[in-house]
C-alpha cells in the first residue's frame, strides 16, 4: 500500500452541503436563474482537470464511465465478486469520491497527489469486467490502458504539483522551466497580455532554439469573429530573441452575463473584467455567483487562474452583521498599522454577504471569496465579499477526539469557539485584508496614483523609491510568493482587529465571551501553523499550499515575539507515538503579540505597495523557511504532524433539475457513494460526449509531458 501521505483514508469525513431552506426561499424565477447559472459553473468546471495533470480528464472519464453504467451498490457486487474485500472496494470509492472533489487526482488544498489504496490489479480487474467494459470494451480498456499507471505511479517528481524537476503542472508544457514561466510572464507585461487564463507551450526546433505558444481558454480558435482586443495580440511576436505565438485555443464550454460568454467565447479577459464591473455594481442579489479563471494558487509561477464557478443564496440573518462590518470599514480602516497614504484614497464599499452554497465547480469549496483579484478594478472601483455559511458549518465542525496539539484545558473551549471565532475572522479577512492597502502604479502615460515628493515610506523615511509600471501587477511581480504574501496579510489583519471591540460587538459578542472568541481566533492561528508543516516539502525546499504557508508565518512571527507568547512543547501521546501541544499565553495576547503583529503587517503593506519584490521575498521567505534549528525544530514537528494528521473533509453538493417549469433540488447521503451519485447525475444529458470532448483534448496535448524517451523530435 502507499504511503498515507498520498492516500485519502476510507474513514474520511464526508459532509453534505445542505441549502434545502435557502433554496426554499426562492422564487421560481430565482430558481431558474440558480438552476441555469449552476450548469454554466459545472460545465467549466470540467476545465480544471485539463488544469491539474495530464492524466485527470482520463481518469475522471473512465470513473464516469464505470458509475454511469453501475451505481456504487451495483459495483460492490462485481468487485467482490472479483477478490475485493470490502475494505479495497470502500478505498476505491473514497478514491473517485476525491477525484471528483478534487476535480482531478492531486488534492486542492496541498497540491499532493493521491492514488487508489488498493492493488493495481485488483482494480484492473474490476475495470475490465465491468458492465462499462462490456458495453464499450475498447473505450475503456483504452482509457485504462492511458491513465492506469499514472494513477497508481508515486514517481518522485509526480508527487507533487510543480514545475519543470519540482513536479508535474499542466499550466505548463512538461519540459518548461521557472526561467521560461519568468521570460513569459515579462512577454505578457510587455504585451498587457494578463496570464489568468493562459497556459504556456514550449517547443524546440532542429538547432534547439525555443519559441512558445501562449495558449488562451476560449471557445473559438483566431477565427477573424474575434473582436479588436482579441486580434490585435493574436499573433507572432519576437522577445528577447525567442519567438512567442499568443492565439486562442480550443475550450468547451443582462450586461454582465453577455461579457462572460464574450470573454469565455473569445479568450478576453479584457471582456471578463467588463462583466466584473456589472458584478460589483450588482448589489445584494439574492442569488449571488461568479464565474471564471479565478484564484492562482496552483499556477507553480502563481500568475494564472484556475477555473470555478459558483452559485449561492443570501444568508440574510448572517449578513446583516457583516452590514454592519462594512458601515465600520472605514474607520476600523484607520486602525491598521500604516499611515493613510498606503491606503486606497477612497474606501469603495463593497456588497458583504453570508451565503448558502448551491453550487461551487472547481478544486475546492473556500469558506470565504473576496472578488474579484483584478487589481486594477479592486483599487479604483470595488470588490465584493462573501462568507460561505454552510460551506463553513461542515467543514471547519470539529470532533473532540480528533482534535490535535491542544492542551486538554482549551479543547472544550476552543469547541465552543472556534465556529463564531472563524464568522469573525473570515470576515475580517475577506472585508479588511484583502479590501485595504493602496498599491502605487504608474500608468501607461506616466501618471503616479501617489505624491512622490510627499508620500513616506514609513519602514526606511525617504520618499518612495518603487512602484509598479504599466502592465504590472500584484501577481506578475511578487509570482510565486504572490498568494501566500497576500493570504497572509489578510490573516494578519483579522487577527489584528479581532482585537478591537467594536467588531466584536458588530457579531454579538461582549465582556468575557469577547475575550474567549479573541482567545481562540488566536489560538486557532497558532495550531493552524503548526499544522500547516504537513504542506511543506523538505525535498524541494518549498510549500505546497498558500494559505497554510502563511499560517506558518504568522506564528513564525508570534513564536519570534518571545515572552512566553506561544509555546510548542514535543510530548508523547497516549498511544506511545511522539505528540505536541501548543499553548498561547492569553494574558500577553495584547501586550505582546499585538506589537509584533503590528510591526510585521506595517511591513508586509509597505513592501506590497511600493512593489518592493527583493524586500518583500526576503522578509517573506524567511519567515516561512523550515529547519530544524531549536528550540522548535519545525522539521521533527513535520514527522509529528505528518503521524497525527486527519484528512480534510470532502463535500457532497447537491444537484438542480429542470422539471417542465420547476426545478428541483437534488440531495445525497453524505458518504463516498452518494459524492459519486452526485457526479454521475450532474451531466445526464451529454455525459459521454463532454468526456470525449476533455479526452479529446488531453490526448490532442499529450507529447508535451511525454519523458525524454517518448518525446517528439526536437522536444526536451
Amino acid at each position: 500500500m502507499a504511503d498515507t501521505q498520498y492516500i485519502l483514508p476510507n474513514d474520511i469525513g464526508v459532509s453534505s452541503l445542505d441549502c434545502r431552506e435557502a433554496f426554499r426561499l426562492l422564487s421560481p424565477t430565482e430558481r431558474l436563474y440558480a438552476y441555469h447559472l449552476s450548469r454554466a459553473a459545472w460545465y467549466g468546471g470540467l476545465a480544471v482537470l485539463l488544469q491539474t495533470s495530464p492524466e485527470a480528464p482520463y481518469i475522471y472519464a473512465l470513473l464516469s464511465r464505470l458509475f454511469r453504467a453501475q451505481d456504487p451498490d451495483q459495483l460492490r457486487q462485481h468487485a467482490l465478486a472479483e477478490g475485493l474485500t470490502e475494505e479495497e472496494y470502500q478505498a476505491f470509492l473514497v478514491y473517485a469520491a476525491g477525484v471528483y472533489s478534487n476535480m482531478g487526482n492531486y488534492k486542492s488544498f496541498g497540491d499532493t497527489k493521491f492514488v487508489p489504496n488498493l492493488p493495481k490489479e485488483k482494480l484492473e480487474r474490476v475495470i475490465l469486467g465491468s458492465e462499462a467494459a462490456q458495453q464499450h470494451p475498447e473505450e475503456v480498456r483504452g482509457l485504462w490502458q492511458t491513465c492506469g499507471e499514472l494513477m497508481f505511479s508515486l514517481e518522485p517528481r509526480l508527487r507533487h504539483l510543480g514545475l519543470g524537476k519540482e513536479g508535474i503542472t499542466t499550466y505548463f508544457s512538461g519540459n518548461c522551466t521557472m526561467e521560461d514561466a519568468k521570460l513569459a510572464q515579462d512577454f505578457l507585461d510587455s504585451q498587457n497580455l494578463s496570464a489568468y487564463n493562459t497556459r504556456l507551450f514550449k517547443e524546440v526546433d532542429g538547432e534547439g532554439k525555443p519559441y512558445y505558444e501562449v495558449r488562451l481558454a476560449s471557445v473559438l480558435g483566431s477565427e477573424p469573429s474575434l473582436d479588436s482586443e482579441v486580434t490585435s495580440k493574436l499573433k507572432s511576436y519576437e522577445f528577447r530573441g525567442s519567438p512567442f505565438q499568443a492565439y486562442a485555443a480550443n475550450s468547451h464550454q443582462g450586461q454582465m452575463l453577455a461579457q462572460y460568454i464574450e470573454s469565455f467565447t473569445q479568450g478576453s479577459i479584457e471582456a471578463h473584467k467588463r462583466g466584473s464591473r456589472f458584478w460589483i455594481q450588482d448589489k445584494g442579489p439574492i442569488v449571488e455567483s461568479y464565474i471564471g479563471f479565478i484564484e492562482s494558487y496552483r499556477d507553480p509561477f502563481g500568475s494564472r487562474g484556475e477555473f470555478e464557478g459558483f452559485v449561492a443564496v443570501v444568508n440574510k440573518a448572517m449578513s446583516a452583521k457583516f452590514e454592519r462590518l462594512v458601515a465600520s470599514a472605514e474607520q476600523l480602516l484607520k486602525e491598521l498599522p500604516w499611515p493613510p497614504t498606503f491606503e486606497k484614497d477612497k474606501f469603495l464599499t463593497p456588497d458583504f454577504t453570508s451565503l448558502d452554497v448551491l453550487t461551487f465547480a472547481g478544486s475546492g469549496i473556500p469558506a470565504g471569496i473576496n472578488i474579484p483579484n483584478y487589481d486594477d478594478l479592486r483599487q479604483t472601483e470595488g470588490f465584493k465579499n462573501v462568507s460561505l455559511g454552510n460551506v463553513l458549518a461542515v467543514a471547519y465542525a470539529t470532533q473532540r477526539e480528533k482534535l490535535t496539539f491542544l492542551e486538554e484545558d482549551d479543547k472544550d473551549l476552543y469547541i465552543l469557539w472556534k465556529g463564531p471565532s472563524f464568522d469573525v475572522q473570515v470576515g475580517l479577512h475577506e472585508l479588511l485584508g484583502h479590501g485595504s492597502g493602496k498599491l502605487f502604479v504608474q500608468d501607461e502615460k506616466g501618471a503616479f496614483n501617489f505624491d512622490q515628493e510627499t508620500v513616506i515610506n514609513p519602514e526606511t523615511g525617504e520618499q518612495i523609491q518603487s512602484w509598479y509600471r504599466s502592465g504590472e501587477t500584484w501577481d506578475s511581480k511578487f509570482s510565486t510568493i504572490a498568494s501566500s504574501y497576500e493570504e497572509c496579510r489578510a490573516e494578519s489583519v483579522g487577527l489584528y482587529l479581532c482585537l478591537h471591540p467594536q467588531v466584536l460587538e458588530i457579531f454579538g459578542f461582549e465582556g468575557a465571551d469577547a475575550e474567549d472568541v479573541i482567545y481562540v481566533n488566536w489560538l486557532n492561528m497558532v495550531r493552524a501553523g503548526l499544522l500547516a508543516l504537513e504542506f511543506y516539502t523538505p525535498e524541494a525546499f518549498n510549500w505546497r499550499q498558500a494559505h497554510m504557508q502563511a499560517r506558518f508565518v504568522i506564528l513564525r512571527v508570534l513564536l519570534e515575539a518571545g515572552e512566553g507568547l506561544v509555546t510548542i512543547t514535543p510530548t508523547t501521546g497516549s498511544d506511545g507515538r511522539p505528540d505536541a501541544r501548543v499553548r498561547l499565553d492569553r494574558s500577553k495576547i495584547r501586550s505582546v503579540g499585538k506589537p509584533a503583529l503590528e510591526r510585521f503587517l506595517r511591513r508586509l503593506q509597505v513592501l506590497k505597495s511600493t512593489g518592493d519584490v527583493a524586500g518583500g521575498r526576503a522578509l517573506y521567505e524567511g519567515y516561512a523557511t523550515v529547519t530544524d534549528a531549536p528550540p522548535e525544530c519545525f522539521l521533527t514537528l513535520r514527522d509529528t504532524v505528518l503521524l497525527r494528521k486527519e484528512s480534510r473533509k470532502l463535500i457532497v453538493q447537491p444537484n438542480t433539475r429542470l422539471e417542465g417549469s420547476d426545478v428541483q433540488l437534488l440531495e445525497y447521503e453524505a458518504s463516498a457513494a452518494g459524492l459519486i451519485r452526485s457526479f454521475s447525475e450532474r451531466f445526464p444529458e451529454d455525459g459521454p460526449e463532454l468526456e470525449e470532448i476533455l479526452t479529446q483534448l488531453a490526448t490532442a496535448d499529450a507529447r508535451f509531458w511525454k519523458g525524454p524517451s517518448e518525446a517528439p523530435s526536437g522536444q526536451a
